[in-house]
């Protein structure tokens, strides 16, 4: 953890969990979330050398009180930003910035990094445009992987319990909600590499490391994970334009559909093997394509193509300053060639919330926050 930007995080940190210390208990639990773009609200602004970045228009237009672009790949808010909001009671969204951590009560910290995956290479050099981003630049940082991710989670309780003490620290944190969305970057990365490892050997070794993350968040004293699955990710703008019909890429869909699978087994498998563990598993697939194939009830009416971007079905480039923008950002289903809009981040929040067992199992995030 040598970052330029790790060291005002640890400082900002221990400032928070000062102000914990001496604060009255707090009522409802802290929120730590780790994942990728999907979860991101501008941890890859503090990587000079990233190109995972969105802290730049059209990103962030519509975002509330004050439309700038924050980091966050949207029109304004993510998942991660609603889901934090009704947890905290509508308190202000999580952050790594020393600003927003000095507070009188530590909410919890979001370390999610755009582009970052399960694997550790994963995002720092990526391909071409058919996967969300460019190489990183003079060999620098380009992603905060997972790992890493949980390397300062570490750091928090560390930080906690030289101020709290071991016993107030693992009550803490077993309280906690750990929210986790990663996995699409690993399978675009997998897939448009052709490479010739067999898919069923990709995704044990995917699921492999997986657990092996949760396992390490388990041994820091997590105890309750609210975990997200890879949504349709072949019905991403970026990979429709590979199909000569418009349609998804349904062999990358197939890798979603597989990855969920595994991972649902394996998140049983760790609640009885671990004591404590408890879970939800969001079936982002299930969610998203139930929007795609009946879209006007949930009142969108575009689907397909992106809001923000240029070419055919504005995926042939990012959300730019200088890209094609629609008005009626709040009835496309996507913000760029590869995330949702705002609107469609809040119905999949909701659905995580207050969802049934067709869409978030065996609890939903509500119920697993009272567990």
């Amino acid at each position: 953890m040598a970052n330029k930007w790790v060291l005002p995080l640890i400082l900002s940190l221990f400032i928070a969990v000062l102000s914990l210390a001496a604060a009255a208990k707090p009522v409802l639990p802290p929120v730590f979330i780790l994942g990728d773009s999907t979860a991101d609200i501008g941890t890859n602004n503090l990587l000079p050398g990233s190109t995972a970045r969105a802290d730049f228009p059209h990103n962030g237009i519509d975002f509330p009180n004050s439309p700038r672009a924050t980091g966050r790949f949207s029109n304004g808010l993510n998942s991660a930003d609603f889901l934090a909001f009704w947890l905290q009671e509508k308190s202000k969204a999580l952050s790594l910035s020393a600003t927003s951590l000095q507070k009188k009560k530590f909410r919890g910290i979001n370390f999610a990094s755009g582009g970052s995956g399960l694997f550790d290479l994963t995002g720092q050099t990526m391909m071409n445009r058919n996967v969300p981003f460019g190489a990183s630049l003079n060999n620098q940082k380009n992603v905060v992987p997972l790992t890493e991710q949980i390397q300062q989670f570490s750091s928090v309780k560390n930080n906690l319990t030289a101020l709290m003490g071991a016993a107030a620290t693992k009550k803490f944190l077993s309280k906690s909600l750990i929210f986790i969305s990663i996995g699409s970057n690993d399978l675009f990365r997998y897939y448009h590499s052709n490479s010739s490892t067999p898919k069923e050997k990709f995704l044990s070794s995917l699921l492999f490391a997986y657990e092996n993350h949760l396992k390490n968040l388990y041994n820091l004293g997590a105890r309750k994970f609210g975990i997200i699955s890879v949504a349709p990710i072949g019905c991403c703008p970026s990979q429709r334009i590979f199909n000569a019909t418009g349609g998804c890429l349904e062999e990358l869909n197939d890798h979603a559909v597989a990855f969920h699978s595994k991972l649902d087994s394996l998140l049983c498998k760790l609640s009885t093997d671990y004591e404590g563990f408890k879970y939800s598993l969001g079936n982002s697939y299930e969610m998203t394509m139930n929007v795609i194939q009946n879209p006007l009830p949930f009142n969108f009416t575009q689907v397909e193509a992106a809001c923000c971007g240029a070419g055919k079905l504005n995926a042939e480039s990012y959300c730019t300053p200088n890209a094609n923008l629609c008005s009626n950002r709040d009835q496309y289903l996507f913000w760029d060639l590869f995330h949702p809009s705002q609107a469609a981040s809040k119905l999949a929040a909701e659905t995580l919330y207050y969802g049934g067992p067709e869409y978030v199992s065996p609890i939903n995030f509500a119920q697993l926050a009272e567990a």
